[in-house]
Protein backbone atom coordinates (compact mmCIF):
# COMPACT_ATOMS: atom_id res chain seq x y z
CA UNK A 1 0.00 0.00 0.00
CA UNK A 2 2.75 2.41 0.79
CA UNK A 3 4.66 1.65 -2.63
CA UNK A 4 1.33 2.46 -4.60
CA UNK A 5 0.99 5.73 -2.68
CA UNK A 6 4.32 6.63 -3.02
CA UNK A 7 3.81 6.23 -6.80
CA UNK A 8 1.75 8.91 -6.51
CA UNK A 9 4.24 11.34 -4.90
CA UNK A 10 5.18 14.61 -6.32
CA UNK A 11 9.04 13.77 -7.54
CA UNK A 12 12.00 16.54 -8.38
CA UNK A 13 10.65 17.32 -11.75
CA UNK A 14 7.06 17.74 -11.20
CA UNK A 15 7.84 19.66 -8.29
CA UNK A 16 9.76 22.09 -10.76
CA UNK A 17 7.15 22.18 -13.25
CA UNK A 18 4.47 23.15 -10.32
CA UNK A 19 7.13 26.33 -8.77
CA UNK A 20 7.85 27.34 -12.18
CA UNK A 21 4.32 28.06 -13.49
CA UNK A 22 2.63 29.28 -10.10
CA UNK A 23 5.64 32.10 -10.04
CA UNK A 24 6.98 32.43 -13.04
CA UNK A 25 5.39 35.59 -15.57
CA UNK A 26 7.05 36.93 -18.57
CA UNK A 27 5.29 40.28 -17.88
CA UNK A 28 7.58 40.78 -14.96
CA UNK A 29 10.40 40.58 -17.52
CA UNK A 30 8.72 43.41 -19.70
CA UNK A 31 8.40 45.66 -16.73
CA UNK A 32 11.84 45.14 -15.69
CA UNK A 33 13.05 46.41 -19.03
CA UNK A 34 10.66 49.22 -19.33
CA UNK A 35 11.83 50.04 -15.54
CA UNK A 36 15.90 49.43 -15.72
CA UNK A 37 16.67 47.67 -19.55
CA UNK A 38 19.16 45.17 -19.60
CA UNK A 39 20.58 46.43 -16.04
CA UNK A 40 17.22 44.65 -14.22
CA UNK A 41 19.06 41.25 -15.14
CA UNK A 42 21.57 41.67 -12.33
CA UNK A 43 18.69 42.52 -9.67
CA UNK A 44 16.58 39.36 -10.84
CA UNK A 45 19.67 36.99 -9.86
CA UNK A 46 20.15 39.02 -6.70
CA UNK A 47 16.74 38.67 -5.80
CA UNK A 48 16.78 34.46 -6.34
CA UNK A 49 20.03 34.68 -4.18
CA UNK A 50 18.91 36.92 -1.73
CA UNK A 51 15.26 36.26 -1.26
CA UNK A 52 14.03 33.29 -3.30
CA UNK A 53 16.24 30.35 -2.53
CA UNK A 54 16.47 31.16 1.66
CA UNK A 55 12.40 31.92 2.28
CA UNK A 56 11.36 28.95 -0.41
CA UNK A 57 13.46 26.60 1.82
CA UNK A 58 12.00 28.79 5.23
CA UNK A 59 8.69 27.80 3.87
CA UNK A 60 9.08 24.09 3.03
CA UNK A 61 9.91 23.55 6.84
CA UNK A 62 6.94 25.12 8.21
CA UNK A 63 4.45 23.35 5.50
CA UNK A 64 6.07 20.16 6.50
CA UNK A 65 5.67 20.65 10.20
CA UNK A 66 2.10 21.92 10.05
CA UNK A 67 1.32 19.84 6.95
CA UNK A 68 -2.20 19.26 9.17
CA UNK A 69 -2.90 23.03 9.58
CA UNK A 70 -5.72 24.46 7.23
CA UNK A 71 -4.67 27.97 7.91
CA UNK A 72 -1.87 28.65 5.86
CA UNK A 73 0.72 31.30 7.13
CA UNK A 74 -1.41 31.85 9.70
CA UNK A 75 -0.83 28.67 11.24
CA UNK A 76 2.72 29.04 10.64
CA UNK A 77 2.81 32.23 12.47
CA UNK A 78 1.06 31.28 15.29
CA UNK A 79 2.64 28.48 16.18
CA UNK A 80 5.92 30.13 16.31
CA UNK A 81 5.31 34.08 17.31
CA UNK A 82 1.79 34.00 18.87
CA UNK A 83 -1.88 34.94 17.65
CA UNK A 84 -1.55 38.41 17.30
CA UNK A 85 1.35 38.75 15.10
CA UNK A 86 0.32 36.30 13.03
CA UNK A 87 -3.09 37.58 12.78
CA UNK A 88 -1.53 40.98 11.84
CA UNK A 89 0.97 39.25 9.29
CA UNK A 90 -1.94 36.85 7.69
CA UNK A 91 -3.74 40.00 7.27
CA UNK A 92 -1.15 42.26 5.84
CA UNK A 93 -0.89 38.84 3.46
CA UNK A 94 -4.38 38.92 2.57
CA UNK A 95 -3.89 43.22 2.36
CA UNK A 96 -1.17 42.42 -0.38
CA UNK A 97 -3.65 39.76 -2.65
CA UNK A 98 -6.69 42.71 -2.04
CA UNK A 99 -3.81 45.47 -3.39
CA UNK A 100 -3.20 42.83 -6.52
CA UNK A 101 -6.97 42.58 -7.25
CA UNK A 102 -6.70 46.87 -7.44
CA UNK A 103 -3.67 46.59 -9.82
CA UNK A 104 -5.55 43.83 -12.17
CA UNK A 105 -8.59 45.66 -11.85
CA UNK A 106 -7.43 49.00 -13.07
CA UNK A 107 -4.79 47.17 -15.69
CA UNK A 108 -7.17 45.04 -16.92
CA UNK A 109 -9.09 47.99 -19.42
CA UNK A 110 -5.54 48.65 -21.12
CA UNK A 111 -5.90 45.20 -23.04
CA UNK A 112 -9.59 45.61 -23.88
CA UNK A 113 -8.65 48.94 -25.28
CA UNK A 114 -6.15 47.50 -27.52
CA UNK A 115 -8.43 44.96 -28.72
CA UNK A 116 -10.94 47.12 -29.98
CA UNK A 117 -8.80 50.39 -30.94
CA UNK A 118 -5.35 48.19 -31.91
CA UNK A 119 -3.66 50.63 -29.48
CA UNK A 120 -4.14 52.05 -25.71
CA UNK A 121 -6.53 54.59 -25.80
CA UNK A 122 -7.32 54.49 -21.80
CA UNK A 123 -6.02 57.86 -21.58
CA UNK A 124 -8.44 59.50 -23.45
CA UNK A 125 -11.46 57.98 -22.31
CA UNK A 126 -13.90 60.09 -20.70
CA UNK A 127 -17.18 59.80 -18.99
CA UNK A 128 -19.68 62.25 -17.53
CA UNK A 129 -16.74 64.68 -18.05
CA UNK A 130 -14.43 63.14 -16.35
CA UNK A 131 -10.76 62.51 -16.69
CA UNK A 132 -9.24 59.05 -18.14
CA UNK A 133 -7.95 57.86 -14.12
CA UNK A 134 -11.28 58.71 -12.86
CA UNK A 135 -13.11 57.17 -15.75
CA UNK A 136 -10.84 54.12 -15.10
CA UNK A 137 -11.55 54.20 -11.62
CA UNK A 138 -15.69 54.32 -12.30
CA UNK A 139 -15.33 51.56 -14.71
CA UNK A 140 -13.58 49.55 -12.33
CA UNK A 141 -15.77 49.45 -9.72
CA UNK A 142 -18.82 48.21 -11.94
CA UNK A 143 -16.17 45.73 -12.94
CA UNK A 144 -15.80 44.39 -9.24
CA UNK A 145 -19.43 44.49 -8.46
CA UNK A 146 -20.02 42.21 -11.81
CA UNK A 147 -17.34 39.63 -11.18
CA UNK A 148 -18.14 39.64 -7.43
CA UNK A 149 -21.53 38.43 -8.65
CA UNK A 150 -20.10 35.69 -10.65
CA UNK A 151 -17.90 34.60 -7.87
CA UNK A 152 -20.46 33.88 -5.84
CA UNK A 153 -21.92 31.43 -8.14
CA UNK A 154 -19.81 28.76 -6.47
CA UNK A 155 -16.77 27.73 -7.33
CA UNK A 156 -16.95 25.38 -10.15
CA UNK A 157 -17.82 28.84 -12.35
CA UNK A 158 -14.41 30.11 -10.56
CA UNK A 159 -11.94 27.26 -12.01
CA UNK A 160 -12.96 26.45 -15.16
CA UNK A 161 -12.37 30.22 -16.33
CA UNK A 162 -9.32 30.32 -14.04
CA UNK A 163 -8.34 26.84 -15.80
CA UNK A 164 -8.72 28.51 -19.22
CA UNK A 165 -6.96 31.54 -18.72
CA UNK A 166 -3.91 29.76 -17.64
CA UNK A 167 -3.91 27.86 -21.13
CA UNK A 168 -4.00 31.73 -22.27
CA UNK A 169 -1.27 32.70 -20.58
CA UNK A 170 1.18 29.94 -21.80
CA UNK A 171 -0.01 30.58 -25.34
CA UNK A 172 1.37 34.35 -24.25
CA UNK A 173 4.64 33.33 -23.56
CA UNK A 174 5.24 31.60 -26.98
CA UNK A 175 3.86 33.81 -29.26
CA UNK A 176 6.12 36.50 -27.97
CA UNK A 177 9.46 34.37 -27.21
CA UNK A 178 8.60 32.40 -30.75
CA UNK A 179 8.09 35.91 -32.67
CA UNK A 180 11.07 37.49 -31.10
CA UNK A 181 13.38 34.79 -32.64
CA UNK A 182 12.08 34.61 -35.53
CA UNK A 183 13.18 38.17 -35.60
CA UNK A 184 16.34 37.85 -34.11
CA UNK A 185 17.15 35.17 -36.72
CA UNK A 186 15.93 37.25 -39.62
CA UNK A 187 17.99 40.50 -38.16
CA UNK A 188 21.11 38.34 -38.24
CA UNK A 189 21.55 37.95 -34.80
CA UNK A 190 20.81 42.34 -34.27
CA UNK A 191 19.48 43.55 -31.49
CA UNK A 192 17.35 46.61 -31.36
CA UNK A 193 18.53 47.73 -27.80
CA UNK A 194 22.01 46.91 -28.54
CA UNK A 195 24.35 44.80 -25.49
CA UNK A 196 26.69 46.86 -24.03
CA UNK A 197 28.89 46.87 -20.69
CA UNK A 198 27.02 50.41 -20.45
CA UNK A 199 23.29 48.92 -21.19
CA UNK A 200 23.97 45.81 -19.12
CA UNK A 201 25.44 48.13 -15.91
CA UNK A 202 23.41 51.11 -16.22
CA UNK A 203 19.15 51.82 -16.60
CA UNK A 204 18.83 54.32 -19.84
CA UNK A 205 15.26 55.62 -17.61
CA UNK A 206 16.43 58.26 -15.81
CA UNK A 207 13.99 57.29 -12.97
CA UNK A 208 16.55 54.71 -12.11
CA UNK A 209 20.07 56.38 -11.94
CA UNK A 210 20.35 57.41 -8.31
CA UNK A 211 21.69 54.61 -5.80
CA UNK A 212 18.59 54.73 -3.89
CA UNK A 213 16.22 54.46 -6.36
CA UNK A 214 18.03 51.33 -8.30
CA UNK A 215 18.26 49.65 -4.90
CA UNK A 216 14.46 49.60 -4.38
CA UNK A 217 14.34 47.71 -8.03
CA UNK A 218 14.85 44.99 -5.72
CA UNK A 219 11.53 44.77 -4.79
CA UNK A 220 10.33 44.18 -8.20
CA UNK A 221 12.87 40.99 -8.56
CA UNK A 222 11.35 40.07 -5.09
CA UNK A 223 7.72 40.43 -6.00
CA UNK A 224 8.44 38.34 -9.02
CA UNK A 225 9.70 35.40 -7.35
CA UNK A 226 6.61 35.76 -4.71
CA UNK A 227 4.22 33.24 -4.29
CA UNK A 228 6.25 30.37 -2.78
CA UNK A 229 4.84 30.51 0.54
CA UNK A 230 1.25 28.74 -1.24
CA UNK A 231 3.31 25.59 -2.07
CA UNK A 232 4.68 25.46 1.58
CA UNK A 233 2.31 22.44 2.23
CA UNK A 234 2.82 20.25 -0.57
CA UNK A 235 6.17 18.84 1.12
CA UNK A 236 4.07 16.02 3.06
CA UNK A 237 3.03 15.11 -1.16
CA UNK A 238 6.88 15.06 -2.54
CA UNK A 239 8.91 11.80 -2.57
CA UNK A 240 11.60 11.96 -0.34
CA UNK A 241 10.90 15.27 0.67
CA UNK A 242 14.37 16.21 2.61
CA UNK A 243 16.53 15.80 -0.57
CA UNK A 244 13.61 16.21 -3.60
CA UNK A 245 11.94 20.36 -1.89
CA UNK A 246 15.69 21.60 -1.81
CA UNK A 247 17.09 20.14 -5.40
CA UNK A 248 13.60 20.92 -6.88
CA UNK A 249 14.21 24.66 -4.97
CA UNK A 250 17.79 25.07 -6.61
CA UNK A 251 16.37 23.95 -10.08
CA UNK A 252 13.66 26.01 -10.36
CA UNK A 253 15.67 29.40 -9.63
CA UNK A 254 18.63 28.39 -11.95
CA UNK A 255 15.44 27.65 -14.69
CA UNK A 256 13.33 30.63 -13.36
CA UNK A 257 16.29 33.33 -13.08
CA UNK A 258 17.77 31.96 -16.52
CA UNK A 259 14.42 32.21 -17.77
CA UNK A 260 13.67 36.38 -16.37
CA UNK A 261 17.35 37.20 -17.87
CA UNK A 262 16.54 35.63 -21.19
CA UNK A 263 13.65 37.25 -21.26
CA UNK A 264 14.35 40.30 -20.55
CA UNK A 265 16.89 40.20 -22.79
CA UNK A 266 14.40 39.14 -25.34
CA UNK A 267 12.81 42.30 -24.93
CA UNK A 268 15.47 44.51 -26.81
CA UNK A 269 15.56 41.97 -29.57
CA UNK A 270 12.43 44.43 -31.20
CA UNK A 271 12.23 47.35 -28.42
CA UNK A 272 14.86 50.14 -28.15
CA UNK A 273 14.33 51.73 -25.02
CA UNK A 274 14.93 55.14 -25.91
CA UNK A 275 13.38 55.17 -29.47
CA UNK A 276 10.16 52.83 -28.37
CA UNK A 277 10.15 53.10 -24.49
CA UNK A 278 10.69 56.32 -23.25
CA UNK A 279 7.31 58.57 -24.43
CA UNK A 280 4.83 59.92 -22.17
CA UNK A 281 2.32 57.77 -23.35
CA UNK A 282 4.12 54.74 -22.30
CA UNK A 283 3.32 53.41 -18.67
CA UNK A 284 3.68 50.46 -15.96
CA UNK A 285 0.21 49.29 -17.24
CA UNK A 286 0.45 49.38 -21.05
CA UNK A 287 4.39 48.65 -21.65
CA UNK A 288 3.38 45.04 -22.51
CA UNK A 289 1.03 46.32 -25.42
CA UNK A 290 3.47 48.32 -26.63
CA UNK A 291 5.97 45.78 -26.59
CA UNK A 292 4.02 43.42 -28.65
CA UNK A 293 2.60 46.11 -31.36
CA UNK A 294 6.39 47.00 -31.68
CA UNK A 295 7.58 43.01 -31.78
CA UNK A 296 4.92 42.52 -34.61
CA UNK A 297 5.50 45.86 -36.71
CA UNK A 298 9.17 44.85 -36.64
CA UNK A 299 8.44 41.37 -37.59
CA UNK A 300 6.45 41.82 -40.07
CA UNK A 301 8.80 44.57 -41.78
CA UNK A 302 12.39 42.66 -41.24
CA UNK A 303 10.88 38.27 -41.20
CA UNK A 304 8.21 38.96 -43.93
CA UNK A 305 9.54 41.71 -45.65
CA UNK A 306 6.33 43.30 -45.46
CA UNK A 307 5.82 47.25 -46.65
CA UNK A 308 6.13 49.83 -43.55
CA UNK A 309 2.44 50.24 -43.65
CA UNK A 310 1.54 46.99 -43.67
CA UNK A 311 3.53 45.99 -40.93
CA UNK A 312 1.99 48.29 -38.64
CA UNK A 313 -1.07 47.07 -38.88
CA UNK A 314 -0.02 43.44 -38.38
CA UNK A 315 1.74 44.77 -35.50
CA UNK A 316 -1.72 46.41 -34.33
CA UNK A 317 -3.29 42.91 -35.02
CA UNK A 318 -1.48 40.58 -33.02
CA UNK A 319 -1.51 42.92 -30.21
CA UNK A 320 -5.05 42.81 -30.72
CA UNK A 321 -4.80 39.05 -30.20
CA UNK A 322 -2.68 39.27 -27.48
CA UNK A 323 -4.66 42.24 -25.67
CA UNK A 324 -7.70 39.88 -25.96
CA UNK A 325 -5.85 36.63 -24.27
CA UNK A 326 -4.49 39.27 -22.10
CA UNK A 327 -7.86 40.49 -20.74
CA UNK A 328 -9.30 36.86 -20.26
CA UNK A 329 -6.30 36.14 -18.67
CA UNK A 330 -6.92 39.18 -15.82
CA UNK A 331 -10.19 38.09 -15.95
CA UNK A 332 -9.56 34.70 -14.81
CA UNK A 333 -6.72 35.67 -12.39
CA UNK A 334 -8.90 38.05 -11.02
CA UNK A 335 -12.02 35.66 -10.70
CA UNK A 336 -9.84 33.47 -8.61
CA UNK A 337 -8.13 35.99 -6.17
CA UNK A 338 -10.91 37.62 -5.34
CA UNK A 339 -11.99 34.54 -3.60
CA UNK A 340 -9.08 31.99 -2.63
CA UNK A 341 -7.06 34.55 -0.13
CA UNK A 342 -10.10 35.67 1.58
CA UNK A 343 -11.45 32.62 2.24
CA UNK A 344 -8.11 31.00 3.10
CA UNK A 345 -7.12 33.70 5.29
CA UNK A 346 -11.05 33.28 7.02
CA UNK A 347 -10.95 30.06 7.30
CA UNK A 348 -7.79 29.74 8.66
CA UNK A 349 -7.60 32.20 11.72
CA UNK A 350 -10.04 32.04 14.34
CA UNK A 351 -13.39 31.96 14.11
CA UNK A 352 -14.22 34.26 17.12
CA UNK A 353 -12.50 36.59 15.82
CA UNK A 354 -15.34 37.01 13.06
CA UNK A 355 -18.87 37.97 13.08
CA UNK A 356 -20.86 35.17 11.96
CA UNK A 357 -22.12 36.73 8.48
CA UNK A 358 -18.02 36.92 7.44
CA UNK A 359 -17.56 33.21 8.26
CA UNK A 360 -21.00 32.25 7.24
CA UNK A 361 -21.23 30.38 3.62
CA UNK A 362 -24.05 30.76 0.82
CA UNK A 363 -25.31 27.82 -1.10
CA UNK A 364 -22.73 27.77 -2.78
CA UNK A 365 -20.10 27.28 -0.25
CA UNK A 366 -18.69 30.80 -0.76
CA UNK A 367 -18.11 33.60 1.91
CA UNK A 368 -20.84 35.94 0.18
CA UNK A 369 -20.37 38.75 2.56
CA UNK A 370 -16.59 38.33 3.33
CA UNK A 371 -16.36 38.29 -0.42
CA UNK A 372 -18.64 41.79 -0.70
CA UNK A 373 -16.97 43.55 1.94
CA UNK A 374 -13.38 43.05 0.36
CA UNK A 375 -15.33 44.52 -2.92
CA UNK A 376 -16.10 47.52 -0.41
CA UNK A 377 -12.41 47.34 0.39
CA UNK A 378 -10.89 47.66 -2.87
CA UNK A 379 -13.39 50.00 -4.33
CA UNK A 380 -12.55 52.52 -2.02
CA UNK A 381 -8.93 52.20 -2.83
CA UNK A 382 -9.47 51.95 -6.48
CA UNK A 383 -12.11 55.60 -6.23
CA UNK A 384 -9.38 56.82 -3.60
CA UNK A 385 -6.04 56.59 -6.56
CA UNK A 386 -7.96 57.58 -9.43
CA UNK A 387 -9.39 60.16 -8.06
CA UNK A 388 -6.02 61.53 -6.71
CA UNK A 389 -5.34 63.80 -9.73
CA UNK A 390 -2.09 62.15 -10.57
CA UNK A 391 -1.36 61.37 -14.59
CA UNK A 392 -1.59 58.34 -16.13
CA UNK A 393 1.93 56.92 -15.53
CA UNK A 394 1.78 58.15 -11.68
CA UNK A 395 -1.46 56.02 -11.39
CA UNK A 396 0.27 52.92 -12.92
CA UNK A 397 3.28 53.40 -10.93
CA UNK A 398 1.46 54.08 -7.64
CA UNK A 399 -0.67 51.09 -8.14
CA UNK A 400 2.55 48.85 -8.55
CA UNK A 401 4.69 50.05 -5.92
CA UNK A 402 2.06 50.20 -3.29
CA UNK A 403 0.86 46.26 -4.77
CA UNK A 404 4.87 45.43 -4.29
CA UNK A 405 5.69 46.74 -1.34
CA UNK A 406 2.61 45.36 0.95
CA UNK A 407 2.78 42.12 -0.83
CA UNK A 408 6.80 41.96 0.19
CA UNK A 409 5.40 43.14 3.98
CA UNK A 410 4.23 39.96 5.06
CA UNK A 411 7.68 38.36 4.26
CA UNK A 412 9.09 40.27 6.67
CA UNK A 413 6.83 38.26 9.08
CA UNK A 414 7.79 34.91 8.00
CA UNK A 415 10.92 35.83 7.80
CA UNK A 416 11.34 37.24 11.47
CA UNK A 417 9.05 33.99 13.05
CA UNK A 418 11.42 31.31 11.58
CA UNK A 419 13.98 31.71 14.35
CA UNK A 420 11.40 31.20 16.82
CA UNK A 421 10.14 28.55 14.69
CA UNK A 422 13.17 26.47 14.91
CA UNK A 423 13.26 27.17 18.58
CA UNK A 424 9.91 26.05 19.26
CA UNK A 425 10.06 23.44 17.50
CA UNK A 426 13.45 21.67 17.75
CA UNK A 427 12.69 18.67 18.36
CA UNK A 428 9.67 18.48 16.93
CA UNK A 429 9.98 18.63 13.29
CA UNK A 430 9.44 15.53 11.85
CA UNK A 431 9.00 16.94 7.95
CA UNK A 432 11.82 18.28 5.64
CA UNK A 433 15.17 20.20 7.48
CA UNK A 434 16.91 22.15 5.77
CA UNK A 435 18.77 24.47 8.21
CA UNK A 436 19.88 22.73 11.20
CA UNK A 437 23.28 24.92 12.59
CA UNK A 438 21.75 28.31 14.82
CA UNK A 439 24.39 30.08 13.05
CA UNK A 440 23.45 28.94 9.42
CA UNK A 441 19.31 29.73 10.82
CA UNK A 442 20.52 33.06 12.40
CA UNK A 443 22.81 34.22 9.15
CA UNK A 444 19.92 33.55 6.58
CA UNK A 445 17.32 35.50 8.94
CA UNK A 446 19.56 38.12 8.37
CA UNK A 447 20.55 38.52 5.38
CA UNK A 448 17.32 37.49 3.81
CA UNK A 449 15.38 40.10 6.02
CA UNK A 450 17.84 42.48 5.54
CA UNK A 451 17.24 42.25 1.73
CA UNK A 452 13.55 42.88 2.06
CA UNK A 453 13.96 45.63 4.61
CA UNK A 454 16.43 47.69 2.79
CA UNK A 455 13.82 47.16 -0.64
CA UNK A 456 10.64 48.21 1.29
CA UNK A 457 12.56 51.38 2.69
CA UNK A 458 14.34 52.78 -0.64
CA UNK A 459 11.20 51.93 -2.91
CA UNK A 460 9.36 53.93 0.00
CA UNK A 461 12.27 56.81 0.01
CA UNK A 462 12.35 57.54 -2.87
CA UNK A 463 9.10 59.15 -3.80
CA UNK A 464 10.34 61.25 -1.22
CA UNK A 465 13.25 62.37 -2.38
CA UNK A 466 12.30 63.27 -5.59
CA UNK A 467 9.57 65.50 -4.24
CA UNK A 468 6.54 63.39 -5.05
CA UNK A 469 4.15 63.41 -1.87
CA UNK A 470 1.50 61.73 -3.56
CA UNK A 471 2.97 58.85 -4.95
CA UNK A 472 4.94 58.54 -1.68
CA UNK A 473 1.41 58.39 0.22
CA UNK A 474 0.05 56.04 -1.18
CA UNK A 475 3.36 53.55 -1.77
CA UNK A 476 3.32 53.76 2.18
CA UNK A 477 0.15 53.56 2.56
CA UNK A 478 -0.72 50.08 1.98
CA UNK A 479 1.05 48.48 4.66
CA UNK A 480 0.92 50.82 6.97
CA UNK A 481 -3.31 50.95 6.69
CA UNK A 482 -3.40 47.34 6.85
CA UNK A 483 -1.17 46.84 9.69
CA UNK A 484 -3.19 49.14 11.86
CA UNK A 485 -6.44 48.18 10.75
CA UNK A 486 -5.23 44.40 11.44
CA UNK A 487 -4.13 45.53 15.35
CA UNK A 488 -7.12 47.56 16.04
CA UNK A 489 -9.37 44.47 15.28
CA UNK A 490 -7.37 42.12 17.04
CA UNK A 491 -7.35 44.12 20.04
CA UNK A 492 -11.09 44.51 19.79
CA UNK A 493 -11.75 41.09 19.08
CA UNK A 494 -9.88 40.05 22.12
CA UNK A 495 -11.76 42.46 24.24
CA UNK A 496 -15.26 40.87 23.04
CA UNK A 497 -13.96 37.36 22.95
Amino acid sequence: MDKVNSNHKITTMGLVLIIFSTIFGISNSQTAFYQMGYASAIWYVLGALLFFIPTSLMFAEYGSTFKDAHGGIYSWLEKSIGKKWAFIGSFTWLAGWVLTLVSLLTNMWIPLSVTFSGVDRTQTWSLFGLNSNETIGILSVFAIILITWVANRGLNAITQISYFSGIISVIDIIIFVGLSIWLLLAQGGHFAEPITMHSVTQSPNSAFQSPVSIFSFLVYAIFAYAGMETLGGVTDNTKNAKKTFPRAVIIATVFMTLSYVISIFICGISANWLKDLSGSNVNLGNVRYFMVTNLGSMFGEKALHMSAANSIVLGQWISRFMSLTGFISYFGEFLFLIYAPIKSFIEGSPKDFWPKKMTKLNQNGIPSFALWIQTLVVCLIVLGVSFGGSTAQAFYTILTDMNNITTAVPYLFLVVAFPFFKKNFVNKQSGAIFYRRRITINFVTIITMATLALSIIFTSLQPMLDHDLQTAFWTVFGPVFFIIVAWIFYNRANKTA
